[in-house]
């Protein structure tokens, strides 16, 4: 088949795609790299107005004046004029209903065109989009990263982003993708939760987790304990990193001269797989059911995870063993749990093991590759 992913902001549909490729598919991702990140694409449409001095001072004054972003409208241009490229595929599937983050009329546009000139269409549910976080905003969830803006006073600057899915423009975005798409593919227990009685989502498919690129490197505790945690400024309140950091100091000051904390902050993805390669412990976020990408990642390395692993994930599948921590997003369960594993450094080597399995038995990406092409083929619309 030839199939055409839409966007990226985890890694998600790098993965995706490396499955595929290996079942023999063809595949072409665009994307834009997701800011500071730089997540691979083959085709990237991000704008490279910010490369350019004075063009870039310019428009920033412009955006600060008036609110126009002329770096939307750039990457708004630069997927028109890919079109002829994006033609003639089986399938086509959205990381996101608002796959590229431009404003919300110019990415119906540009769906128009290109689901127009292709057969069948999918959605992702990995991330935020105006059916979760109305699901999230109604307090359907025991916790959700939506709770810091509910109790702390002033974050309408940190939540803007997450707030503009209930928005009217962002709401007709939604419908106009959800009329159109043959299905919404869950891909962890955040998002298939909330999709579960919606009458086009299809059953979940965890994330795929190339574990041929990824090697498993068994721990050995000789010293310190290492633990690592990853700082992202724009997601700050919604992985509880407030929380994890005041955990993190009371536990330099419990246990000094046992552990070491490394924190790292704002990297490139490969700069970020690379300051975690020491860790034993990695710490992801708080405010989670499952595990999002860099966990499972994480995981894939051998590394103990601290992060989101509720019962409804071991009712999901199956499961006797933890291959991950799950920690609530409360600073003393954080403070407890490293200490457990901290006056017990067996666990964090059997809860490694435990990790590899985990993540070869069910996120395998060819196997998950796979998944993927049996929920679209036996969709009704692309069989006709």
């Amino acid at each position: 088949m030839k199939i055409l992913l839409l966007g990226e902001y985890s890694r998600l549909h790098n993965s995706l795609k490396e499955g595929l490729e290996q079942l023999g598919h063809q595949v072409l991702l665009v994307g834009t790299g997701d800011s500071f990140k730089q997540l691979p694409s083959d085709i990237n449409v991000s704008s490279k107005i910010r490369k350019r001095f004075f063009q870039n001072k310019w428009w920033q004054l412009v955006y600060h004046l008036t609110g126009y972003n002329h770096y939307k409208k750039d990457v708004y241009r630069n997927l028109l004029k890919l079109l002829p490229k994006l033609q003639d595929y089986d399938v086509v599937q959205l990381i996101n209903e608002d796959a590229f983050g431009i404003y919300p009329d110019d990415e119906i546009a540009f769906y128009k065109k290109v689901f127009k000139q292709n057969k069948s269409v999918f959605l992702s549910a990995c991330g935020e989009d105006s059916y979760i976080i109305k699901y999230y905003d109604d307090d359907n969830m025991r916790y959700s990263i939506l709770d810091p803006y509910k109790i702390i006073p002033g974050l309408q600057k940190e939540y803007a982003y997450s707030y503009k899915y209930l928005q009217p423009a962002y709401q007709k975005l939604h419908d106009f993708v959800v009329e159109k798409v043959s299905g919404i593919i869950p891909s962890d227990l955040d998002y298939a939760i909330p999709y579960q009685s919606h009458p086009k989502a299809l059953p979940m498919i965890p994330n795929p987790v190339n574990v041929d690129n990824i090697k498993f490197n068994p721990l050995k505790i000789n010293d310190k304990i290492n633990i690592f945690f990853g700082i992202n400024r724009l997601s700050f309140y919604k992985k509880g990193s407030g929380i994890i950091l005041e955990a993190l100091e009371i536990i330099k000051q419990k246990y000094a001269g046992k552990v070491r904390i490394i924190l790292a902050e704002n990297l490139s993805y490969d700069d970020y797989i690379r300051q975690y390669d020491t860790a034993h412990i990695f710490i992801d976020q708080l405010y989670s059911y499952d595990q999002g990408f860099n966990a499972l990642e994480a995981m894939a390395k051998g590394k103990c995870v601290l992060t989101g692993a509720e019962k409804e994930f071991f009712e999901y599948y199956h499961l006797d063993d933890a291959p991950a921590v799950n920690v609530l997003p409360d600073k003393d369960d954080v403070v407890k749990k490293l200490s457990e594993l901290i006056e017990n450094p067996e666990r964090i080597l059997t809860i490694s093991q435990n990790a590899r399995r985990f993540i070869e038995t069910h996120h395998h990406y060819k196997n998950v590759a796979q998944k993927y092409v049996d929920t679209w083929l036996g969709n009704d619309e692309l069989m006709n």
